[in-house]
């Protein structure tokens, strides 16, 4: 299994068992999420309990909860409040700086290269973007974009691609 942590924070943020797309020349990585139901497990053994006295109020007092596969399995964190375009181009800005000190070569070439065009589509979609962070926090660490396309019932995720480290487990 591949794990994919923040290059700047070390946070685990996707694995493998996400399959991505490619955007904006490969900057960006389109991840699909799924908003699933944990807890409330309803095990039917096979007893009558209206026949045995048990009343319907017996049993686990469990809650099912719903929660987003992708910000639960990595443990994100939403980040409150969301940027507005001043803030967001100031965070780009420092990100980009931060994350260049980190890369080299072909890959430094490309993120430079491809980056201001995955910037601007990032912007095209600020209205709708949630923002995440990895499990510490960390201020200058990547940040996860999230949005709904239109009229979708589950969330998209947005990573730099360049932001991420592979790490085999």
């Amino acid at each position: 299994m591949l794990v994919y942590q923040d290059k700047l924070s070390g946070d685990e943020l996707l694995s493998d068992s996400f399959p991505y797309r490619e955007l904006e020349n490969g900057v960006l990585w389109e991840v699909d999420g799924h908003w699933v139901v944990q807890g409330a497990v309803d095990v039917d053994i096979g007893a009558n309990p209206s026949a045995e006295g048990g009343g319907d109020d017996e049993g686990v007092d469990d809650q099912a909860v719903k929660v987003v596969d992708i910000v639960d399995t990595f443990r994100l964190q939403v980040e409150q409040p969301a940027f507005d375009k001043k803030q967001f181009i100031s965070h780009m800005k420092r990100y980009i700086k931060n994350l260049s000190a980190k890369l080299e070569g072909d890959d430094l070439d490309a993120f430079k290269k491809n980056v201001e065009s995955a910037t601007k589509y990032l912007l095209s979609k600020l209205k709708d973007l949630q923002f995440f962070v990895g499990e510490s926090m960390h201020d200058d660490g990547g940040v996860v974009f999230a949005y709904y396309k239109e009229g979708a019932a589950d969330p998209t995720f947005l990573y730099f691609a360049h932001g991420l480290k592979e790490v085999k487990c």
